[in-house]
């Protein structure tokens, strides 16, 4: 992963205030650091805008849920019903989150010289135009179901939201003081050349017509003076109570403790004599914008594969050697089976890299589906291992498969019904898909803007519920749990491990 700027956070949680560290403002950047910050935070807006964009069509895809016009009698929603809404509110809000962060790192724009004056403004006012568009048609669309009202206030575990929620987004964007921010931004965005950041004024221009037809805008302020003190003196609140007061390029990019895992190289050169090729690896990593849009504590699934000579010693029995001669290799060797089949994505996997490290995992990452080293994979901040209760010959069958699909790019849309390409869980959900004379692995789907798929979350929700049950498919070999602020990674016991898919996505934050 590819380390970019460092932030730290403020965080409020439950209405107090929880500091990890203190916060550079985008006036004491360096000039390398400032220049780094302003092209993040602009493709970070872009994207999390994007996002909004693509919640909002979701809710015109589901009339039955999302109505067009208020019906005439109101309805109680049915639990599939409510979990559409659950999951529709958890994305948007995230976004939210994210832009919300973008925004009032901003806020001193007007401390900084020259055209980073400029980029700051910009990235700010498109962040704060995107989130406050997106709001309004929100807001507009649910208030045409009465139902929606109490379902939205209901808790959100996934957030760590209390009640009341849908609430507090009424209250802040159903304000006159927002569309006074909104009319003296527009006041200021004139004062400046225009020759900047041609993508986001292009998504300023766009948010705000909407916003003025909408009749958002309480007329203009009368001069550029007048509408910095405006902007000047606007209270940030934090709306949420769970609130990163930070911003990053979603992509790989830490916001807070840049460099350093929970888990120890120590830590990952001892779980490798436990591992096994066929395991599940599930894994956390906090404070990433990449976690942005993903339900739930578990964020990430990859596929451990040996080394070579691992697989060789593990897949030594009468019947996988069967079962490879079946294919087509006299021989019964998996490698040799692996080699002739797929020569191109064979040759990747034996590569050595990062340090002589050698590949022993293959996962879905932003790069694609990648063979990867255990080192690399396993530096997160939690990490669980689940074994499928599976014969070696079931277990080869899904490593040929993983084999099938690399080099596949990473599926952004998180579509499951097309292999061209594949999000982190697909990649498992597909090398362990039951077929004819296959038993394999059955993961639950859920529906996630439309898209029916398997976040990780899921998995480890599964194996607690299935637990002890004739149905099992798993076992958990070791659980590393990250302590944010024992700045380590402690092994946990089997109990802790069932209730972790209950932990709300900002864990890290309440940890006792």
């Amino acid at each position: 992963m590819t380390m970019k700027l460092t932030s730290t956070t403020a965080v409020l949680f439950a209405g107090g205030v929880l500091s990890c560290a203190e916060m550079k403002p985008v006036h004491k950047l360096t000039p390398a650091e400032l220049e780094a910050r302003l092209q993040g935070d602009a493709r970070a807006t872009q994207i999390q805008r994007q996002g909004l964009r693509a919640v909002v069509s979701y809710l015109e895809t589901r009339p039955d849920v999302f109505p067009e016009e208020r019906p005439k009698e109101s309805r109680l929603l049915r639990r599939e019903e409510k979990e559409v809404v659950w999951h529709t509110w958890q994305r948007f809000l995230d976004y939210l989150v994210a832009l919300d962060s973008v925004e009032q790192y901003h806020a001193q724009f007007y401390r900084l010289k020259s055209t980073a004056k400029e980029d700051s403004f910009l990235i700010g006012y498109a962040a704060m135009l995107a989130k406050y568009r997106a709001a309004m048609e929100f807001i507009e669309c649910c208030e045409r179901n009465p139902e929606l009202d109490k379902v939205l206030n209901d808790p959100v575990p996934e957030l760590g939201l209390p009640a009341g929620t849908y609430g507090r987004l009424k209250f802040k964007y159903l304000n006159i003081a927002i569309a006074t921010d909104f009319a003296a931004r527009e006041v200021l965005l004139k004062t400046f050349s225009g020759d900047r950041q041609p993508e986001l004024r292009k998504a300023i221009r766009w948010d705000a017509d909407y916003l003025w037809r909408a009749g958002k805008g309480r007329g203009q302020v009368l001069t550029a003076k007048n509408a910095l003190k405006v902007v000047q003196d606007g209270a940030q609140s934090l709306w949420l109570p769970v609130q990163q007061g930070v911003s990053e390029w979603m992509g790989d990019t830490k916001v807070y403790r840049p460099g350093h895992s929970l888990i120890s190289q120590a830590q990952t050169k001892q779980l490798q004599p436990k591992l096994l090729p066929g395991d599940v690896l599930l894994e956390r990593r906090e404070w990433y914008m990449s976690n942005i849009g993903l339900p739930g504590f578990w964020s990430h699934a990859a596929l451990y594969l040996g080394t070579p000579e691992e697989r060789r010693a593990f897949f030594d029995d009468a019947e996988t050697r069967t079962w490879v001669k079946q294919q087509g290799e006299p021989g019964g060797d998996l490698e040799t089976l692996l080699r002739a089949r797929l020569p191109r994505a064979y040759e990747q996997s034996i590569k050595s890299q990062e340090q002589g490290h050698a590949v022993r995992v293959i996962e879905a990452i932003s790069e694609g589906v990648s063979f990867t080293t255990l080192e690399h994979s396993a530096d997160c901040d939690s990490l669980a291992v689940l074994r499928p209760r599976l014969p070696k010959r079931e277990k080869a069958q899904a490593l040929l498969r993983a084999f099938h699909y690399a080099g596949r790019p990473y599926d952004f849309n998180f579509d499951f019904a097309t292999d061209s390409e594949l999000v982190c869980t697909e990649l498992i959900y597909k090398a362990y898909e039951p077929a004819a004379e296959f038993r394999g692995l059955t993961f639950p789907l859920v529906e996630m803007l439309g898209r029916k798929v398997t976040p990780a979350n899921e998995i480890a929700k599964q194996f607690d519920s299935h637990f002890g049950n004739s149905d099992q498919q798993f076992d958990l070999v070791i659980f590393l749990d990250g302590q944010e602020r024992q700045r380590k990674a402690v092994e946990a016991p089997l109990t802790e491990f069932r209730k972790s898919w209950q932990r709300p996505k900002w864990h890290v934050l309440i940890q006792p």
